[in-house]
Parts: C-alpha cells; structure tokens; sequence
C-alpha cells in the first residue's frame, strides 16, 4: 500500500506595496476616507453660533469687568475656529480648492486675524518633515531650543530663555495669539504668498472690526484688559492644543529620513480621552492618524486609531498614546534636557 502523500497549500504571497500602502487599503477598505459633509455643516454652524454668541455678549454686557467673562469664552471660540480653519486647510471639508481657500481665509484672516495663507504654507512643510531640526519650521529655535544641538548653538533670546525655558513655556503661550497676528502682517511682504492682496485685505478688516467693537464699547483702560486676557488666553490655548502632538517625541536631523510611515509615527503620540478632549483639542489628540491622513475628517480618526495601533504593533513600529498631563509633561521634560548646554555653560 503507497504510503499517503502530504500536500501542502503554497505559502501565502506577501501584500505588495509599503508598509504605508498596506496600511491605507485597510482605511480606505473602512471608508475612512470618505466626507463628512453633514459633521461639517453643523460644526461650522455651531462654532459660528457661539462666535456671532461672544460679541453679543460683549456688547450686551457692555462697560463693566463682568466683560472680561466674554473675553475668556471668545478666547476658546478663537481657537476652535482656528481648528476649523486646520481642518478647511487640509482638505476635510470641501472637495473643490477654491472653495477651501474662500473658506480657510475667512475663518482665519477675518474671523481671528490668522494669516491663512501664511499659516498654511508652514503648516505643509511641518507635515511633510515632523520634528526634523533642519525641515520642520515648527522646531526653529527662535525663541525656545528644541535640542541640545540648538541650545550649544543658541544665540540671543534663545540662549537667554533657553536654560529654564521649561519653566517658561506656558507663560510664553500667553504671546502666542499675538505672534500669529504679527506673522500673518509680515507675510504680506513676501511676493511668493498667494493672493496678498485678499489676505491684507482681510486680516486688515479683523484688526479693525475687532479694536472698533473693543473702543466703541468699552472705555480705553478696560478694552485694553479684555484685549490682553483674550489674546493671551487664546495664545494659551492654542499653543496648548499643539503641544502635546509632538513635543518630547524623538528629533531627526541631516539626512535622517525613515520612509513616510515611520516618519509620521515615531515623532507624533496621540493623547488618551473621551468625547470632551476630541471637542477641546479638535481631534488632533489622534495626531498620529492625522499625520498619516492629513486629508482624513476629523470624526474618522478615533475609527482610524484601531486600525493604525494595530498595524503598528504587526511591524513592531512603537506607537504612543499618552493622557494630556503626561504629554505636557514630556512635553516640559523635553524643553528642560534641551537646555542643559546653556544651564551647563552658565555654571562652567
């Protein structure tokens, strides 16, 4: 009797394309992709209810420090436009270009005084090289150091900060609201911005609409209080909606370029959290499934996180997902290392 023979199936092919191709036929194959228009209809009603809600309230309120209660609310209403505005840039919420533009400049040059155009162009070189010293305009040490690289070469501001720059941070957010006034006025100078005549055009508006209401309504002294809390509460929490995306997280430099998947990965975390902080940080708590899906609704991306950790844990890539007071915390860890050649310098 012949003996019985074994067969076995041929060993299964390997799924072609990149570690990232694979990875985007799974979130298409979700239909993680597709648009949001109704999310987006009434998010912008809504953030446009409470933003028209403020001034109402401000006027309503009137010549009395209980104002001051408008210029805390309008500070938050500041940053969920400007969230809005990041979300118009990357294309999340209308298919057509020019419409996104329109949309991305009237919620930011003349809703918050945000140079859209400006902003945007940063914005897409910090995207296409996260946390990479030379490429990410994010990490320009023009006031705080990022490396130790930097701070031996500090010199200036940077180098007076720069040894309890940790220390420093939060106030330093307080001027935030303000440098993105100023940057977006003297973007206006640089003839490669598209379209400088609508951008002035509109920000110059804002500025004059929103001192106008300020010294119409209230008397010199107190416009000016409600101007510094609002702006600098809306510095603070802007500033405190992008800090936890990836500073702390590992630095590249030179030549230092892993393949996009990797790159996107390793130097964004993710922050831990429920409803409420998805509303307060505008969905950029899941940094590393925007990072990788730029273009991907926001209200997808908790959906996406799934799928992204796991493929992550298939490659062995390390993926990091922390609470807020943890990424703050590596947040100011990482700003005081950095610092230790200026702090070094200063007791040698």
């Amino acid at each position: 009797m012949n003996a019985r023979q074994t067969v076995r199936p041929p060993p299964a092919p390997k799924e072609a394309g990149s570690d990232f191709a694979r990875l985007s036929r799974k979130i298409q194959t979700a239909g993680l992709m597709a648009r949001r228009p109704g999310y987006y209809t009434l998010r912008i009603a809504t953030v446009t209810g409470l933003y028209a809600t403020g001034w109402v309230a401000f006027v309503l309120i009137g010549d009395s420090w209980w104002t001051l209660l408008a210029a805390a609310f309008l500070a938050f209403v500041f940053g969920q436009v400007a969230l809005l505005a990041h979300d118009v840039a990357h294309r999340q919420v209308f298919r057509r270009r020019k419409a996104g533009e329109l949309s991305g400049r009237l919620a930011g040059n003349l809703g918050i005084g945000m140079g859209y155009g400006w902003w945007q162009a940063k914005h897409t070189r910090h995207h296409a090289n996260p946390n990479h010293e030379d490429l990410d305009p994010d990490l320009d040490p023009d006031i705080l150091v990022f490396t130790q690289e930097q701070a031996r070469a500090a010199k200036g501001l940077p180098r007076l900060l720069g040894r309890s720059q940790a220390f420093l941070f939060f106030p330093l957010l307080t001027l935030e609201g303000f440098n993105l006034h100023v940057s977006g006025i003297r973007s206006l100078a640089d003839k490669a911005l598209k379209n400088r005549a609508w951008e002035g055009a509109l920000l110059f508006a804002h500025i004059a609409a929103y001192l106008g209401a300020l010294f119409l309504v209230l008397p010199p002294g107190k416009a000016i209080v409600f101007l510094l809390v609002h702006q600098c509460l809306f510095g603070i929490y802007l500033g405190s909606i992008f800090a936890p995306n990836h500073k702390g997280m590992p630095t590249l430099r030179g030549t230092d370029r892993p393949d996009f998947l990797r790159r996107q990965v390793l130097t964004s975390r993710d922050v831990r959290g429920g409803l409420f902080t998805d509303i307060l940080l505008g969905g950029l708590n899941y940094q590393i499934e925007h990072h990788l899906f730029p273009s991907m609704p926001s209200p997808h991306l908790r959906r996406a996180q799934a799928i992204v950790r796991g493929h992550c844990q298939e490659l062995g890539v390390s993926y990091l997902e922390t609470s807020l007071i943890e990424s703050y915390r590596q947040t100011l860890a990482s700003l005081h290392r950095a610092g230790a050649p200026i702090r070094e310098a200063r007791t040698a």
